[in-house]
């Protein structure tokens, strides 16, 4: 359960590791007191901020500030925005900027940005001198509600999205979720296809609470404190159960398999399509497919498709502009994700809206002919 702590209402959703234990901070004012929060939990330490142009530009002075009061040094590492960014060579710049800085392994390597900087500066983290310290500071609503929970780290390759990459906790996520209003009305919309995500998984009430409560969740009203920490608490939940995704932690797959073989498919050109996008397409793509394959009533497609459209987001392959591969080069791409295991295809489909579950064994002829079937002639 979450709980309230006076009197900046902050909302603490802690993630049950054991000894790696850790807690996720979500409210108003978190930059200003990152550099107490951080003080609290690790003396005498250095820190590297590793963050994007564009969010630097914004948010950066602001939290060296805060860990200059601290009596924090900070080094910034900045990369270019953008899921470009999420590759071998920068990964081999930020590294060599955390060694050029003389940081020690003691010391902590901060996540300031949204989900490609906080997968990227947490892999170097967990490379660097052998693991140093991590602190996730996102500042995307996907990357708060999701990437920068559960230990996730790694870089795209051209053979597809996350195929490189270690798990690695961090010691403390500050969720401010002031920065929120910075967003891009595009950026805002791509994670709250992640906040749905929850809901389909398994919380078919949390769904229902969207569907009526989602301009508030926009509008930044206290909707969106409320609907972050239901997300948060979802995967922390999962998280302790599953920390390395050999069981119910692939259900925080649901709609990625798709999704990335379609970011994969525009070669990550976020003017084309972001990832929130791809997951957005990627759920209703599940939905139809489970339907297709007589697991679920097409209703629920239909719910799902209806609502992500209503708030905006992209909802078909016919969506994405520009011109995509043909079905059977998708199904290349979804032969090379991670959630292949041993050749068998593995989906994350649905009974219903909040029923989905892992699907092992996946005909690819079936999935070939729903690829064929969904894709834009």
């Amino acid at each position: 359960m979450t709980e309230m702590t006076a009197p900046r209402a902050t909302t603490t959703v802690p993630v049950k590791l054991g000894d790696r234990s850790y807690d996720i901070l979500i409210g108003s004012g978190l930059i200003e007191r990152a550099g107490h929060e951080i003080a609290r939990r690790a003396n005498s330490v250095r820190v590297a901020i590793v963050s994007d142009e564009t969010v630097a530009g914004l948010h950066l002075d602001r939290l060296t500030q805060s860990l200059d009061a601290a009596g924090i040094d900070s080094t910034p590492i900045l990369v270019a925005p953008g899921e470009k960014s999420k590759g071998f060579a920068t990964l081999e710049t930020v590294t060599n900027a955390i060694l050029a800085a003389r940081l020690e392994r003691g010391d902590i390597v901060v996540a300031f940005g949204g989900g490609v900087v906080g997968d990227l500066a947490g892999f170097a983290a967990g490379i660097a001198r052998r693991g140093m310290g991590f602190i996730q500071m996102p500042t995307s609503l996907l990357a708060q509600v999701d990437s920068s929970v559960g230990g996730k780290t790694g870089i795209n390759t051209g053979h597809g999205k996350n195929l490189v990459g270690v798990f690695y906790q961090p010691l403390l996520v500050l969720a401010d979720t002031d920065v929120l209003d910075t967003l891009s009305p595009r950026e805002f919309r791509a994670g709250y296809a992640e906040v749905a995500k929850y809901g389909l998984i398994d919380r078919p009430d949390f769904f229902a609470w969207l569907e009526k409560n989602w301009r508030g969740i926009f509008a930044g009203g206290p909707e969106r404190t409320e609907a972050i920490a239901i997300s948060c608490q979802s995967k922390a939940d999962v998280v302790a159960r599953d920390e390395r995704e050999t069981g119910d932690r692939a259900l925080l797959n649901l709609g990625h398999t798709f999704g990335h073989a379609l970011e994969t498919a525009t070669n990550y050109d976020s003017t084309r399509l972001v990832h929130g996008e791809g997951v957005s397409i990627g759920m209703v793509l599940a939905h139809q497919f489970s339907a297709k394959m007589n697991l679920a009533s097409p209703d629920d497609a239909r719910r799902v498709e209806t609502h992500l459209r209503g708030v905006g987001l992209p909802v078909s392959i016919a969506d994405i502009p520009g011109d995509l591969p043909p079905a059977e080069q998708l199904m290349d791409y979804i032969a090379q994700d991670k959630k292949v295991a041993r050749g068998a295809l593995t989906f994350i489909l649905t009974r219903g809206i909040g029923q989905s579950f892992i699907a092992k064994d996946v005909p690819p002829s079936a999935v070939l002919s729903f690829l064929l079937e969904k894709h834009p002639k």
